[in-house]
């Protein structure tokens, strides 16, 4: 996979205070954490079934994208947005939770499969590629398959949500570089700082 500079960032959630503060929404929050950082406001957008604002980040024009369907038809959203903006799927960035890694780590992944993320499952069927960049924003595993539904659509405890507002904090350092295509230097710097 080509990497382009990022156009769109998407951060993948629930919709709605029942969901607001669990796990699943970790790409929710990312981009919350991001809207802060760079003083801007996601506001309702009829073109692509979400909510999204555009900002400038390292001297390109970046749109955020929460859709405001539920997770399981997050690509309704992706590709409604990428056809009414015209951005291509090379230049898209999802965040999202990432059960494969333990809380606090962030990782960055520029193709592969859902790998049971059912957000990034419907992405892929209704975008009709698997080439896009990922920000994993891990949350760890409950340990029983039978218990990941719960345990996603919890909120985490005090100590574990610390370690995920740490991990987002560490990935937004380096959310220029991200930004700019330069995914080896991000991956670099991200995956050291927050080995453990």
């Amino acid at each position: 996979m080509s990497q382009s500079p990022v156009k769109l960032i998407v951060g993948l959630g629930n919709p709605g205070e029942k969901y607001a503060k669990t796990r699943h929404n970790a790409g929710f929050l990312f981009l919350e954490h991001l809207c802060q950082h760079f003083g801007v406001s996601l506001k309702a957008d009829k073109h692509c079934f979400g909510r999204s604002t555009k900002l400038v980040i390292a001297d390109q024009e970046v749109r955020l994208l929460a859709p405001d369907t539920f997770m399981n038809l997050s690509g309704k959203a992706v590709n409604a947005a990428i056809k009414y903006y015209k951005i291509d799927m090379s230049e898209v960035l999802v965040a999202h939770d990432e059960l494969d890694l333990d809380t606090g780590i962030a990782r960055l992944k520029l193709s592969g499969g859902h790998g049971g993320n059912n957000g990034l499952r419907d992405i892929i069927q209704k975008c009709a590629t698997k080439d896009f960049a990922r920000l994993r924003i891990g949350i760890g595993h409950p340990g029983v398959g039978r218990d990941v539904s719960g345990y996603v659509l919890k909120q985490a405890n005090k100590a574990d949500q610390i370690e995920i507002d740490n991990a987002i904090a560490e990935s937004l350092r380096v959310v220029d570089l991200i930004v700019r295509g330069d995914y080896p230097r991000a991956m670099n710097e991200l995956h050291t700082n927050l080995a453990k």
